[in-house]
């Protein structure tokens, strides 16, 4: 691949919306260490209606309060065109220039029908174009595994290019912890012509048991040999954290050597294993220093 022209890569990192206060000043201080590191923003995680909207405007508020760059996600199921747009509104005021365009989960137990004016991400990208342009830099999901969800890898990949065609700027990944799942993503991209920047997806490996769970859920692989040696170690969280601090440093410097754009980090809320990650590749203020 050639890396020829490119500039250094970026780095950013996904937030939840804390339930407590507790868990906020928790947050803060994470948000403290990983800035030190200057990404290029964080991303903060959105629940549709009620005490979850809420939450995730008051970190988005707090973020954009401390000068942050900040990008909320936003997802179209279960809302309609007008909440959407004032959320949008929100957060142009509030100078917020980069959104993450979502389906979001589908209720347990449903369909598509009925359950808002939008049901696809491409849809949502489509009216944040049509109605902000350029305001806004749009960035979607893909899946180098294919979504758990879609009728065929072939299906999945028409839906990534729906939501590029619409109007996305570019697109951050699931986690996935086998490189060549994602530069055979690109080569298929590549071959339908969809050439905006993918950033991968990037979840360090903390504790097994419910990276098992949560990976098993969306459709992320955990390839044989990892989940053998994860099982090996037991409930010896020090020896787990250690082996995955590796696996994930091999995986990211691997990425970056081949030309990736950046690396997005799912922290989880938590600093110590990102940071570790990323002084292991030499990233000290945002930029790889390989």
């Amino acid at each position: 691949m050639d890396t020829s022209n490119k500039k250094a890569p970026s780095i950013s990192f996904e937030l939840f919306p804390p339930k407590t206060e507790t868990g906020m000043e928790k947050l803060k201080l994470v948000v403290a260490e990983l800035n030190k590191l200057d990404p290029e923003y964080f991303s903060v995680t959105y629940g549709a209606g009620g005490s979850t909207q809420d939450r995730t405007f008051a970190t988005v508020d707090w973020l954009r309060e401390q000068g942050i760059d900040t990008a909320p996600h936003l997802s179209c199921i279960g809302t309609d065109k007008g909440e959407i747009l004032d959320i949008l509104e929100r957060y142009l005021g509030q100078g917020i220039k980069r959104i993450v365009a979502l389906r979001g989960d589908l209720p347990s137990g449903s369909g598509l029908g009925g359950l808002g004016e939008l049901n696809f991400a491409n849809e949502l990208v489509a009216l944040i174009r049509q109605t902000f342009d350029d305001a806004f830099h749009i960035e979607v999901a893909a899946y180098p595994e294919f979504h758990p969800q879609a009728e065929s890898a072939q299906a999945d990949l028409d839906n990534f290019r729906r939501k590029v065609e619409s109007g996305a700027h570019g697109a951050i990944t699931q986690y996935f912890y086998n490189a060549d799942a994602y530069w055979r993503f690109l080569d298929d991209c590549q071959q339908r012509g969809i050439e905006i920047p993918i950033v991968p997806g990037i979840m360090p490996i903390t504790n097994y048991s419910s990276l098992a769970r949560f990976s098993d859920a969306c459709g992320a692989e955990i390839p044989r040999w990892i989940r053998k040696r994860l099982e090996s170690y037991g409930d010896d969280l020090s020896s787990i954290q250690a082996f995955g601090a590796e696996v994930v440093t091999t995986l990211c410097r691997q990425l970056l050597d081949g030309g990736a754009p950046g690396l997005h980090f799912y922290t989880m809320n938590q600093s110590a294993s990102v940071l570790q990650i990323c002084a292991a590749l030499g990233i000290t203020n945002g930029e790889n220093a390989s």
